[in-house]
């Protein structure tokens, strides 16, 4: 028999896991033979036949027979021989999963912790109630419900724990933080005021409030104030020049009293005398 003709347009869609109506040629122990319109022999092994129900079959008479229109996928594409599969493919096998890719999928179960999105895989993947958006999620339920169509990234994949991470957020455009101005305190206020009173701005910088009385000629602001440190010390200096002059007084107190008591000794000591002549 010899082989239908092929389009172009056929071939170039000849892929792993395309999808064929095909008619069975022949069949032997192993499997069969399947014309599926693409110029080259294929051919489907027993172990990949199943039944309507899905159920796996060991011989290949008990569902097939030559002449018969059958469902197959492209499993293997060989230079010499096309490999067919009744088995569904997944759509996603596990060495296509790839972190940061986008996936498709429906929702098939809502948990506290988080969803489960059905995405073609070997398992569904898990999107943690973290990953559903970027506030503050009090349960899953208030987000997504089962049934509902999402699109998700894959931010980590695990197959030897046949674990698939997903996120909604990472797909979301992050929430603006505005800044708001805070009023500055009145303290500071006050400094900057009084900071502000104390100098003003000249053709060569800002002035002292010194020199400011000094160009206006103005003599009664010509001294600054004197500052907390400067009275304590005046002070300081004013009693310390008390004491002084208190003890000086004090001393010429005491000298004068000395010489007064020493002339009276005298004159009584002279007064004696001249009584015993």
């Amino acid at each position: 028999m010899e082989n239908p003709v092929v389009s172009e347009s056929t071939a170039t869609e000849l892929k792993p896991k395309k999808k064929f109506v095909g008619k069975v040629l022949r069949t032997s122990l192993a499997g069969a033979v399947v014309d599926i319109g693409v110029g080259k022999p294929a051919v489907i092994h027993v172990s990949q036949l199943v039944t309507a129900a899905g159920q796996t079959i060991k011989s290949v008479n008990d569902v097939l027979q030559v002449g018969q229109e059958i469902e197959v996928w492209v499993r293997k594409i060989k230079e010499d021989r096309i490999e067919l599969t009744m088995i569904k493919p997944l759509d996603l096998d596990w060495h296509e999963i790839k972190k940061d890719m986008v996936v498709k999928g429906n929702v098939v179960r809502v948990e506290t912790f988080g969803a489960f999105l059905e995405i073609g895989a070997e398992r569904p993947g898990l999107i943690h109630i973290s990953e559903l958006a970027h506030g503050y999620v009090r349960t899953p339920g208030d987000v997504v419900k089962e049934g509902d169509e999402l699109e998700a990234q894959v931010i980590d994949v695990n197959k030897k724990k046949k674990q698939i991470k997903l996120s909604l957020k990472a797909l979301q455009p992050e929430p603006v933080k505005e800044e708001v101005e805070h009023p500055a305190p009145e303290k500071s206020r006050d400094k900057r005021r009084k900071k502000d009173t104390k100098r003003k701005r000249g053709d060569e910088g800002y002035l002292s409030s010194g020199e400011i009385a000094a160009l206006s000629g103005n003599p009664s602001e010509q001294e600054a104030e004197p500052t907390a440190m400067e009275f304590a010390i005046r002070e300081a200096m004013e009693k310390a020049q008390t004491r002084k002059t208190d003890a000086k007084v004090k001393k010429v107190k005491s000298t004068g009293l000395q010489a007064e008591q020493e002339d009276l000794l005298a004159r009584t000591l002279e007064k004696k005398s001249n009584n015993s002549h």
